[in-house]
C-alpha cells in the first residue's frame, strides 16, 4: 500500500508542475515584455536626454564667463586709477590702498613692468605655479587667463595676473588671488539635467577636474566647452542608459508586444487548458509487485561496460588573486591549465565590454613561453584576438596597449617575486583590474561561467623599437652622465640599456643579461641589500649616477656615486617639482609609505598633494578619478601622465630622471640636487614574513586594538601614525604574505620613541612576532 501511495503522490506532483508550466512562462515573458518597453522609452528619451545636459553644461559656461568677466572688470577698474608716479614710491602702502577698494581679493602683489625680480627668485620658495603664469603675462594679450592655484593651506583660489598701464608696455604686473567660491557656487547651483557636469582646468590631454555636479556613472565627452578669459572649461557627461537592444524604438516596440501577447496567452491556457495531463507512474503498484512476485528474476545477459571517467578539474587557488594582480607559484598554483582558464574569464569579461583584442607579453622567467601561451589559447578560445609582443617589460607591454589601440592588455610577469613565482597584471578596456574585478575573474573560473568554442586570431609583434624610439624621441639629455644601469638579470636588461643610451647617457651595464633564474641578486630594487653590488659598480666605475630595475621593469631605484641610496619618496619630490613647472596646480599622489616631507613639497612647487593606498592599479585608478598628472609610490613605481601614459614605468622614469639632474639650469652634480630634497632618519621597508593570509587578519586586529595618543591616523592602507616630529606604517602586503613596516622621524632619538610605541602596540596584539627593529 505505501508503495501505491508513493506512485499516486508521484503522479499527482506531474500534474501539477504540468499546470504551472504556463504561469512560469507567461510570468517571464510579462518580465521579458516589461523590459523591453522600458528599453524603448530609454531610446526614445536618449536623444532629448543628450540635448539637456547639453543645455545644462551652455548654462554652466555662460555663469561662469560672467562671474569671471565681472570679477575682473572690478580689477581692471581699481588698475586703471593707479598713479605712475605712485610705483615709484612704498609699493606697501600702495597695495594696502589698492586691498581697501578689493575688498573681496585674498591676496595683491605687484611686480616690475620688466618682472626682474621674478626671473631672479628663488622658485623652490617664490612658487613654481606662481612664476610660471606671471612669466607667461608679458606674452599674452591683456595678461593670463585666470586659472585656480592651491594655497599653502590647501585652499584653491583664482588667480589672475593683470598689467598697470598699457598692456603694451605695462608699469608694472599685479598678481591677484581671489576667492574660489562664488565660481564653486554658480557651477553647482546649475542641475546638470540626468547627466555630470564636470568644471575643469586645461586642455583636453591634460586637464585636472576641479569640481562635478552629477552622478558618476555617467560617460565623459572627450572635449568641454571653455570658459572665456580663463583656463577652466566645462565638460559635460552624458546620462549612461542602460540600453541592451539595438537603438531601434520600433524593434523594442515590437519586442515588448511580443513578450506581452505571448504572456496573456500562456495566462489563458493555464485557465483553460485543452486536455487533461496523463502520465504513468514510473514507480510499480502494490498490484504489480503481487503480479510479477512468481517471475523468477533473470540474469543479466552481458557485462555493462564501465564508464569513461570524466577529467579532473582543475584545482584553483582562490589566495592567488590578490588586491591588484593575481599571482602565485609555479607548479603549485599556477599551472598551464590554470592559465587557460584565467584566458577564457579575461575574455568572457571582454566580450561583455564589446572589446575583441589584447595584448599578451611575459617577462624573463622560465616559466613565461608556457603560461603566456595557455593565456593565449583560453583568451582566443573566449573569441578574442591576441597581439602576442613576446618577452618584454612590463611597461611595454602596456604600451603596446596604447599604440595598438586595444585597451586591454597582460603582462605575464612574477614583478620582483622569487624565481619560483610567476602571475598576471590584467588590464581590461583602459582599467587595471583590482579587488573586487580580480574578484569577479575568480567566480567566473568557479561557477564555470566562461565563454567557449570561440576562434580568436593570434598575432607576433615586435613593439620594443617603437617603444624606445617614444621614449628617446621625447626625452634628452642636455650633457652626458655615465650610468651604471643594474637590471639583476630581469627582462628590463633588453630594453633599458638602449633607452638610456638614446636619451644621450653613457651607460655600464650591470646584470643586464636575461636569467630567469636570477642568479647575482634578487630583482627588487627596494631592498638595499640587492643594491650593494650597484653601489659598487658606481664607486668603482666613477659613474655619475646608478639605476636598477626590478624583474618586470615597472619600478626604479637611484643610488648616487656616494652610495647614497636615493629612496622613492625622495626622487618624487624632483619629478613634481618638474611636472608643476609645466602643470601649475597639478594633483600630485603619493602613496601611505612616503614621507611626511612629500606634502609640503608638493605644495610649495605649487601643485595639490594626495595620499592613497599602495598597489599600481589602486594609484592608477585614483589618477583617473582626480585627474593627476603624476603619481609614485615609495616601493619605486613611478606614473606619469605628462608628457606619458599614466602607467607605471620605471624605465621611463629613468629617462625623465637623468634629463633633470644633467639639466640642471645651475649645474649641481646629482648629489647637490638630491640634498635640495629634505629627509630625515628613515628605515627602508622592513618586512615581517607570515603565513598566508595571516597578514590581513593581522592588521584587521591590529587597526581595532592599537592606541596611538595625539598622534593622526591614516587608515586607508594599514595603520600610519604622524606626530610632529616623524611616523610610523605598518600595513598587509597586497602581493606576498608579509607585513611591511616603515619609519621615518627628524632625527634619531625621535625614530626610536617611534618605534618602540609600534613595537608595543604590534606585540600586545602578537607576542610571538620577529620584528626586524
Amino acid at each position: 500500500m505505501a508503495i501505491t501511495i508513493a506512485g499516486r503522490r508521484l503522479s499527482t506532483e506531474r500534474i501539477e508542475w504540468q499546470r504551472l508550466l504556463p504561469l512560469a512562462g507567461g510570468t517571464l515573458l510579462l518580465l521579458l515584455g516589461l523590459f523591453c518597453l522600458w528599453q524603448a522609452w530609454l531610446i526614445a528619451d536618449e536623444g532629448s536626454a543628450i540635448v539637456r545636459v547639453h543645455a545644462a553644461q551652455d548654462q554652466a559656461v555662460q555663469a561662469l564667463t560672467t562671474e569671471v568677466a565681472g570679477q575682473r572688470g572690478k580689477i581692471d577698474q581699481v588698475l586703471a586709477t593707479v598713479d605712475p608716479a605712485s610705483l615709484g614710491g612704498d609699493r606697501d602702502l600702495l597695495v594696502a590702498s589698492l586691498r581697501q577698494q578689493l575688498p573681496q581679493i585674498q591676496r595683491l602683489e605687484l611686480f616690475s613692468g620688466n618682472l626682474d625680480e621674478v626671473l631672479h627668485a628663488n622658485y623652490h620658495d617664490f612658487g613654481y605655479a606662481k612664476a610660471a603664469q606671471l612669466m607667461t603675462a608679458q606674452s599674452a594679450d591683456d595678461g593670463t587667463l585666470m586659472q585656480t592655484v592651491s594655497s599653502g593651506a590647501g585652499e584653491r583660489r583664482l588667480s589672475l595676473v593683470l598689467p598697470v598701464g598699457s598692456s603694451s608696455r605695462p608699469l608694472a604686473w599685479a598678481w591677484v588671488e581671489l576667492p574660489f567660491s562664488p565660481i564653486e557656487q554658480r557651477f553647482m547651483s546649475i542641475p546638470p539635467a540626468d547627466g555630470r557636469l564636470e568644471l575643469r582646468q586645461g586642455g583636453d590631454h591634460d586637464d585636472m577636474r576641479l569640481l562635478a555636479n552629477g552622478p558618476a556613472a555617467a560617460e565623459r565627452e572627450l572635449t568641454g566647452k571653455p570658459v572665456a578669459g580663463s583656463a577652466l572649461n566645462v565638460l559635460a557627461a552624458l546620462p549612461a542608459a542602460y540600453i541592451v537592444l539595438p537603438r531601434s524604438v520600433l524593434l523594442a516596440a515590437l519586442l515588448a508586444l511580443l513578450g506581452l501577447g505571448g504572456s496573456a496567452y500562456l495566462w489563458w491556457l493555464r485557465v483553460h487548458p485543452r486536455g487533461e495531463f496523463v502520465y504513468e507512474s514510473e514507480e510499480p503498484t502494490l498490484s504489480d509487485v503481487i503480479e510479477n512476485q512468481a517471475e523468477p528474476v533473470k540474469p543479466a545477459a552481458a557485462a555493462v561496460a564501465k564508464p569513461v571517467p570524466p577529467p579532473m578539474p582543475v584545482q584553483v587557488d582562490p589566495s592567488i588573486f590578490r588586491a591588484y594582480d593575481v599571482r602565485g607559484v609555479v607548479g603549485k598554483s599556477l599551472t598551464r591549465d590554470f592559465a587557460h582558464l584565467l584566458g577564457q574569464s579575461i575574455g568572457t569579461v571582454m566580450r561583455e565590454k564589446g572589446l575583441r583584442e589584447i595584448v599578451v607579453g611575459r617577462d624573463g622567467r622560465l616559466s613565461g613561453p608556457e603560461l603566456a601561451g595557455a593565456l593565449a589559447d583560453g583568451l582566443r578560445a573566449a573569441g578574442i584576438d591576441v597581439i602576442d609582443i613576446g618577452a618584454a617589460p612590463t611597461p611595454v607591454i602596456y604600451y603596446a596597449a596604447y599604440r595598438f589601440n586595444t585597451g586591454s592588455c597582460v603582462a605575464v610577469t612574477g614583478s620582483h617575486n622569487p624565481p619560483d613565482y610567476n602571475g598576471f597584471k590584467i588590464v581590461v578596456g583602459g582599467e587595471t583590474l583590482s579587488e573586487g574585478a580580480i574578484k569577479d575573474l575568480y567566480q567566473r573560473i568557479v561557477d564555470k561561467a566562461l565563454e567557449s568554442g570561440g576562434q580568436g586570431s593570434l598575432r607576433h609583434v615586435d613593439v620594443t623599437p617603437d617603444y624606445i624610439d617614444r621614449i628617446t624621441s621625447d626625452v634628452q639629455t642636455e650633457r652626458r652622465l655615465k650610468i651604471v644601469v643594474d637590471c639583476g638579470n630581469g627582462i628590463p636588461g633588453a630594453v633599458a640599456p638602449q633607452v638610456l643610451e638614446g636619451i644621450g647617457c653613457d651607460v655600464i651595464p650591470l646584470y643586464c643579461e636575461v636569467d630567469g633564474t636570477f642568479p647575482n641578486h634578487h630583482p627588487d630594487p627596494s631592498d638595499p641589500h640587492n643594491l650593494e653590488d650597484l653601489i659598487l659598480a658606481v664607486k668603482t666605475t666613477g659613474a655619475d649616477l646608478g639605476v636598477a630595475f626590478d624583474g618586470d621593469g615597472d619600478r626604479l631605484g637611484v643610488v648616487t656615486k656616494e652610495g647614497e641610496i636615493i629612496f622613492p619618496d625622495r626622487t618624487l619630490m624632483l619629478f613634481a617639482r618638474d611636472v608643476l613647472s609645466r602643470q601649475p596646480g597639478a594633483t600630485i599622489i603619493y602613496d601611505v609609505k612616503c614621507t611626511g616631507h612629500l606634502k609640503g613639497q608638493v605644495l610649495e612647487a605649487g601643485g595639490h598633494p594626495l595620499m592613497w593606498r599602495t598597489g599600481h592599479s589602486l594609484i592608477k585608478s585614483k589618477m583617473r578619478e582626480t585627474g593627476a598628472e603624476l603619481a609614485g609610490e615609495m616601493s619605486g613605481h613611478f606614473f606619469f601622465k605628462e608628457r606619458w601614459y599614466g602607467f607605471d614605468d620605471g624605465i621611463y622614469a629613468g629617462a625623465r630622471l637623468l634629463e633633470i639632474l644633467a639639466g640642471d639650469p645651475q649645474g649641481r652634480t646629482p648629489e647637490e640636487i638630491f640634498a635640495t630634497c629634505p629627509k630625515g632618519v628613515s628605515t627602508p621597508e622592513l618586512k615581517v614574513e607570515m603565513a598566508e593570509g595571516e597578514h590581513y587578519r593581522f592588521i584587521e586586529a591590529f587597526r581595532k586594538t592599537a592606541t596611538f595618543g595625539d598622534a593622526n591616523l591614516t587608515t586607508i592602507d594599514g595603520v600610519r601614525a604622524d606626530w610632529p616630529d616623524g611616523w610610523g606604517l605598518v600595513r598587509a602586503s597586497n602581493t606576498t604574505p608579509i607585513l611591511v613596516l616603515r619609519f621615518d622621524a627628524d632625527n634619531e632619538e625621535a625614530l626610536k620613541r617611534i618605534q618602540r610605541v609600534y613595537r608595543e602596540q604590534l606585540l600586545a596584539v602578537d607576542a610571538t612576532l620577529k620584528l626586524p627593529f
